[in-house]
């Protein structure tokens, strides 16, 4: 008899593997753009064409968050998330074999949609496939496999050219589909169709038959029975006015707040700009072409041991304490770095320690990695009611997205007009400002059921533990 942890775990494998696919999209930049713009190159870039390889992918996933977002709510999330994987291994494929830049553009573009759509639906999945004791530890090791295939992308774009990279960037996507086929549809899906047998059969599939596991799906289905008997209206206009009107209700509202300063510091903290500029940016730091690319491979390594290291952590640590306590700290290690590079870039100190960079570069991304980059992708994942999970994962990831769009698209500009420290002086300053804010906003959800944090954005309190002092921190004023 096979566990729930291992069906759970096969599940999460799909989500895993084809995020192991978006980070090779993320970092492909950082072998693709220094190769365009080199002039015996057969497609050739300027600066600003450059530019706009690498930030395209952020534009496309906002049409495909809105397209995710219809179709987990319409066709389920297992078909969804085969379909919105095929345009990745079409874009792959004409990456590979593009005879011009417009080639180029055109696959970057279909790789986006994949990733893009995947942020939000990925995290959606997790969410309800997995028992809230396992939830923040597989949210958490998307980051983990998103860093990964960054590794995976400068590790074979150092040995082989970037249209074979192209290739081999294919696979993780094609088995992500591979395993998707064998999952069971969600059981908060179907809950939400009332087709509620089918649900319960879903559940005890994934979860087990236990007191506990059955007292949650208790819950879930006398939530969903009460949203259903409130919504019985027929008529068009009623149907698209509820509709409009859920955009106006708190537990809609908070949430979305918290995942706007969440995707702030999720970009701010350089997890997606770094990887796609890595070789450049270290290439300037240590002033050394040559050894740029170990540089990088360790850091690689150094971000994603750190991330996988976080899996761990939130399984005994609160969600908040481990985000403010490595935030702050990776804030303070990133304002030594840009004052050392700075003060050596100004002729103050000498430039014959590049070691002190990296180092401190390493520890930033360690700090960064066990918080601001896993706990925003995990909250994506269980923070939004049932009702709004669809349409609020989706508006989260295009936030995520346009801040995603706006880095890939500024970076390249400041690292040519203000340098390095000036470019991650000023992601340290956002990256100050929405963990400063968070502080003040962010709920705890460690160990809590899906359930329990939607009645919370509701009622301001975890029901079934009233005298948490997580669970009654202030949150944004709400007038009734």
């Amino acid at each position: 008899m096979v566990s729930p942890a291992v069906k759970q775990t096969w599940a999460v494998m799909g989500v895993l593997i084809n995020m192991l696919g978006n980070g090779m999209v993320l970092s492909f930049p950082s072998i693709l753009l220094p190769a365009v713009q080199l002039p015996e190159s057969k497609i050739r870039a300027d600066l600003h064409t450059a530019s706009w390889l690498a930030s395209c992918v952020g534009i496309s996933s906002i049409p495909a968050l809105l397209i995710s977002s219809f179709l987990m709510d319409w066709c389920g999330r297992k078909t969804a998330h085969i379909v919105v994987i095929i345009p990745g291994i079409i874009g792959w494929t004409l990456i590979a074999f593009a005879p011009n830049i417009t080639g180029l553009m055109i696959g970057r573009i279909l790789c986006g949609l994949t990733a893009g759509s995947c942020l939000s639906l990925g995290a959606v999945v997790i969410g309800e496939y997995t028992s809230p004791s396992n939830r923040g530890m597989f949210l958490n090791m998307k980051t983990t496999a998103v860093c990964l295939g960054n590794m995976t992308v400068h590790i074979f774009g150092h040995f082989l050219a970037w249209k074979d990279v192209a290739l081999v960037a294919l696979v993780p996507h094609i088995v992500a589909v591979l395993i998707i086929f064998t999952w069971p549809e969600s059981p908060a899906w179907l809950a939400s169709k009332k087709r509620f047998k089918a649900s319960e059969k879903s559940f005890y599939w994934l979860r087990g038959t236990s007191a506990k596991s059955r007292r949650e799906l208790d819950e879930l289905i006398r939530a969903q029975k009460e949203r259903l008997d409130g919504t019985n209206s027929t008529i068009l206009s009623e149907k698209i006015s509820t509709f409009f009107k859920n955009f106006t209700r708190k537990d809609f509202l908070k949430p979305m707040i918290v995942m706007v300063f969440c995707g702030l510091l999720l970009e701010s903290c350089g997890r997606h700009i770094f990887p796609a500029y890595a070789l450049q940016i270290v290439k300037e730091v240590t002033g050394n072409n040559t050894d740029s690319f170990y540089y990088t491979l360790g850091i690689d390594i150094i971000i994603s041991v750190s991330a996988l290291f976080s899996s761990l952590l939130v399984k005994v640590m609160r969600r908040r304490t481990l985000l403010f306590s490595t935030g702050f700290a990776a804030l303070f290690v990133l304002t030594c770095v840009c004052l050392y590079i700075y003060l050596v870039t100004k002729d103050i100190m000498p430039n014959n320690k590049p070691w002190v960079p990296i180092s401190l570069f390493s520890v930033y991304f360690i700090l960064s990695n066990l918080g601001c980059t896993p706990i925003p992708l995990a909250l994506l994942g269980e923070i939004f009611p049932l009702i709004h999970r669809g349409v609020g994962s989706a508006l989260s990831g295009i936030i995520v997205s346009l801040f995603l769009m706006i880095g890939m698209q500024v970076t390249p500009f400041l690292l040519v007009s203000v340098n390095v420290y000036g470019t991650f002086a000023v992601f340290g300053s956002a990256m100050g400002l929405a963990l400063v804010t968070l502080c003040f906003i962010l709920p705890e959800t460690k160990d809590k059921t899906l359930q329990e944090i939607e009645d919370y954005f509701n009622v301001r309190l975890f029901r079934e533990n009233p005298d948490d002092k997580e669970a009654k921190m202030k949150m944004i004023p709400h007038e009734s």
